[in-house]
C-alpha cells in the first residue's frame, strides 16, 4: 500500500492505483486499441480459453473487443459461458440468446448445484457489499463482541492490544482486523475497505440494531463461483469482464499477481481482465463508436446495472426491482422473498446515518453560534482603551 497526504488526511492507494499500466491513462480510442494488442497477444499465447459472458454492459463491450480481435488477426474460436443463478431477468436471458446469434457464438449457459434459495437459506444473505458481508458473516460466526473496538481505540500501545486481542481470541484475525479497522499488526487503517467503519457508522448501528438474520456473501460463491471453476478448470485462461471503476472488491488487489489485467493463478491458469482499467466513459464511447445494444434491462427498463436481479449488494437493489416491477413481477417478487430481511436493514441503516449526520451537524451548529456569543464585542471594552498604544 502507498500512503499519501491529501487535505491533511491518510489516503491509502493499493497497487491497483500505483502500478496501473500506462494505457490506463490513454483516451478511449487510444485504450482500446491497446486493449485490442493485449487480447491479441494473450489468445496467441493461450488459445484455449474460455470467457464469461454475463448479458450485461459490460459483457457486451468485452465480446464485442475479444470477437473483432478474433477477426482481425485471424484467431481461433473460443469457449463463452453464461452463468444463470436462477435469479435472472427475463431480459437478460433473452439478450445472451441475441449476442450469441449477432456474433454467431455459442454462449453455453450453466446452473449452480444450490441455487440461489437454498445457499441464501442455508448461509444467509448479504449486506451493503460483498467485503461488509463477508466480515459480518465472521462476526457473527465467530460471536466477538463489538466492544473489542473500543478496547483497541483506546489503548495507548495498539501493537500490544492487537496481540492480546489474537491471544484472548484465536483464529479471528480477520475478524479483528475488520472490527478494529486496524492491520494484523495493530496499525490503524480506516481509510481501506476492509473494515467495517468503511461504511459510515456501521458499528455504532450494528450494536444499536443487531441484525436478527444471518449474513452472507457466499449465494454469489456457490451461484457463480463455484459453477466458474468447475467449467473452467480444463481451460488455459480466463476472460472475464471485471473493471476497477465498479468498486468492491473488484478494486482490491489480487493474491495472484502484482499486474491487475493479466494474471497467472497458483493452478497455473491465466486470468484476462482486458476492461480493468476502462472507465465508464471509455464505455460509452465504445458504445456510442460502434453502436452497440445493451439488453432491454438496460434500453427498455432502465437499469446501469445487472446481474442476480435485486442483489442487496447493489445500494440500488429496491429502486431497481421497481423499475423492474411493470415487466418481470414474478422476478420481483422472488427477489424479496429471499433478501426482503436485508432490503429492510439497509433502510433502517440509512435511516441511522441520516440522523446521525443531522444530529452532528445541529450539534456543530449549535457550537459555533454558542462560541459567536461568546467572543468579546467593542461595546464590551471600557471607552477609555480604545485608542490606547499597544504598548503602554
Amino acid at each position: 500500500m502507498k500512503q499519501t497526504k491529501k487535505n491533511s488526511k491518510e489516503v491509502y492507494h493499493s497497487r491497483v492505483y500505483t502500478e496501473r499500466p500506462a494505457y490506463a491513462d490513454f483516451d478511449a480510442p487510444g485504450k482500446f486499441q491497446a486493449i485490442q494488442s493485449i487480447i491479441a497477444r494473450r489468445l496467441k499465447e493461450h488459445p484455449n480459453a474460455i470467457c464469461s459472458y454475463s448479458g450485461g454492459s459490460d459483457s457486451d463491450i468485452m465480446v464485442h473487443l475479444v470477437e473483432s480481435t478474433r477477426e482481425l488477426f485471424g484467431l481461433p474460436k473460443i469457449k463463452y459461458v453464461f452463468f444463470n443463478t436462477g435469479l435472472e431477468m427475463r431480459a437478460t436471458k433473452d439478450h445472451v440468446r441475441a449476442t450469441a446469434e449477432k456474433y454467431s457464438i455459442e454462449i453455453e449457459e450453466c446452473r449452480p448445484k444450490v441455487n440461489i434459495v437454498q445457499a441464501s437459506r442455508k448461509y444467509g444473505i448479504p449486506f451493503v457489499s460483498k467485503i461488509m458481508s463477508a466480515g459480518l458473516e465472521g462476526w457473527q460466526k465467530k460471536e466477538i463482541p463489538l466492544s473489542i473496538a473500543d478496547e483497541f481505540e483506546k489503548a495507548e500501545d495498539k501493537a500490544a492490544k492487537r496481540k492480546e486481542l489474537k491471544e484472548r481470541y484465536p483464529k479471528c484475525e480477520s475478524v479483528i482486523n475488520f472490527l478494529c479497522c486496524c492491520n494484523s499488526a495493530g496499525e490503524p487503517r480506516p481509510n481501506i475497505q476492509l473494515v467495517i467503519n468503511s461504511s459510515k457508522y456501521m458499528r455504532d448501528f450494528i450494536s444499536e440494531y443487531p441484525p436478527d438474520f444471518k449474513i452472507s456473501a457466499k449465494c454469489c460463491d456457490y451461484c457463480k463461483k463455484q459453477v466458474a471453476h468447475r467449467v473452467q478448470k480444463n481451460y488455459d485462461m480466463i476472460i472475464t469482464g471485471e473493471r476497477r471503476d465498479e468498486g468492491g472488491m473488484r478494486s482490491v488487489p489480487r493474491k495472484d499477481s502484482t499486474s491487475m489485467c493479466f494474471t497467472e493463478t497458483s493452478s497455473g491458469q491465466h486470468r484476462l481482465r482486458p476492461l480493468y482499467y476502462v472507465t465508464d466513459a471509455d464505455k460509452d464511447w465504445y458504445k456510442d463508436f460502434y453502436g452497440i445494444k445493451y439488453s432491454d434491462a438496460y434500453e427498455v427498463y432502465g437499469l446501469t446495472r445487472t446481474g442476480c436481479c435485486g442483489c442487496p449488494i447493489s445500494y440500488k437493489a429496491v429502486e431497481d426491482l421497481e423499475k423492474i416491477r411493470q415487466y418481470e413481477p414474478n422476478v420481483v417478487k422472488a427477489a424479496y422473498n429471499i433478501f426482503g430481511k436485508s432490503y429492510e436493514y439497509r433502510k433502517s441503516y440509512n435511516d441511522y446515518k441520516e440522523n446521525r449526520r443531522k444530529a452532528e451537524k445541529e450539534a456543530k451548529n449549535r457550537m459555533e453560534d454558542q462560541n459567536v456569543e461568546g467572543q468579546m464585542s467593542l461595546a464590551d471594552i471600557p471607552e477609555y482603551l480604545w485608542c490606547r498604544d499597544v504598548n503602554d
